[in-house]
């Protein structure tokens, strides 16, 4: 098969977007699957022998560093050179539109998947855009063959905005590399010199995340918090929070034993449409606390994977970790039934489900109407 992917975000982007494209790309590449990848500019002409067609980009307003694709001629031009047998749009905003338009130029069916809630980004940088961004979203997918949604808070959202053909498509983890035999005895020692327990964030460092609810945890007795990640609100958050650790941005193994090495893992933002953070917390063997909202709502079951706090209270923030550092063997049990619960979400079986399901039933699709 023949897939060309159309996203918003690549590499050297790091994000939930791109992290995704990166390994949809590996696993088809394994199963011999021929990929061509369509991104915005700049960056690496190339990925694992993968070819990506680079297009116009400009810094979005408020966070310069993050490029949003142009309309580029480049998009059609290799998608006809390609001749893919399906356009993959990943979170289709602005290049999706792009590509969804020559794909249905060239009668290629297309597969969306929703994965940015930009209405409430929009929202968080104080933009007045979100009921137009909005409408234009459920436009967009309303257009495309099949729309794959990474949660049920998702799959609720786009079908008020009357998309219909909506499909649960969750994320793999690395297994191999997300798992509790990476804790370093070492590091947890770094960080709090032995006296207290370290619950961290994971994440991009931006006000969309909401990480200013960070400082609610931070005086907490006997915690030391370690921020792990980096972002346009990093300066501003370190002169909050003078006491946390910040590591900046974490890949690989390094990444894998930062995890395992928290004694809590905390995740603010209410606006994710599935918070992989969460996920790999849990492989990696350490309780979570999360907002009661958005995606983390199917990964945490409350008392028995996870925690949920209510996000219009800061005070249920505090009060969840309060009793998660009281109790270890809290902690302990949250840990063990949240590992268990995401031992088989492989990035191959999540890519296997997504060519099997969800490409074979758009091309089968097509083929049935010409």
């Amino acid at each position: 098969m023949r897939v060309a992917i159309v996203t918003e975000s690549f590499l050297p982007q790091v994000n939930g977007v791109s992290n995704t494209v990166r390994h949809v790309v590996d696993e088809l590449v394994d199963s011999h699957h021929e990929v061509l990848v369509v991104a915005p500019g700049p960056g690496p002409a190339q990925y694992e022998g993968v070819p990506v067609v680079r297009v116009r980009s400009v810094g979005m307003p408020g966070y310069r560093s993050f490029p949003i694709g142009l309309p580029d001629a480049a998009v059609g031009h290799s998608l006809d050179r390609f001749g893919p047998d399906l356009v993959h749009l990943a979170s289709p905003i602005a290049l999706g539109v792009v590509g969804l338009r020559a794909a249905r130029r060239l009668g290629i069916p297309t597969v969306a998947v929703y994965q940015t809630d930009i209405a409430g980004f929009a929202r968080q940088y104080g933009l007045r855009a979100d009921l137009v961004v909005d409408r234009w979203v459920g436009r967009l997918h309303r257009r495309v063959d099949r729309t794959l949604v990474p949660s049920t808070a998702s799959k609720d959202q786009l079908a008020a905005m009357g998309v219909r053909d909506l499909h649960l498509w969750r994320r793999g983890i690395n297994l191999d590399l997300f798992d509790p035999s990476r804790r370093s005895r070492f590091l947890h020692q770094r960080w709090t010199d032995g006296s207290r327990l370290a619950v961290g964030y994971v994440g991009r460092l931006a006000h969309e995340k909401q990480i200013h609810r960070l400082a609610v945890v931070a005086n907490l007795p006997g915690v030391q918090l370690v921020v792990i990640g980096d972002g346009p609100a990093r300066e501003e958050l370190q002169r909050q929070l003078p006491g946390a650790v910040f590591t900046g941005m974490l890949r690989g193994d390094d990444l894998a034993a930062a995890y395992a090495s928290l004694d809590v893992f905390v995740h603010t933002g209410d606006h994710e449409t599935f918070c992989q953070t969460v996920q790999e917390a849990q492989a990696s063997g350490v309780p979570v606390v999360a907002p009661a909202a958005g995606g983390p709502l199917d990964l945490v079951d409350h008392g028995r994977t996870g925690l949920l706090f209510d996000p219009t209270d800061l005070g249920s923030l505090r009060g969840s970790i309060a009793t998660l550092l009281a109790s270890p063997g809290l902690r302990h049990d949250l840990a063990a039934e949240a590992r268990a619960a995401v031992s088989g979400r492989t990035w191959s079986g999540v890519v296997g489900e997504l060519v099997d399901e969800h490409y074979r039933a758009v091309l089968a699709g097509t083929a049935a109407a010409a």
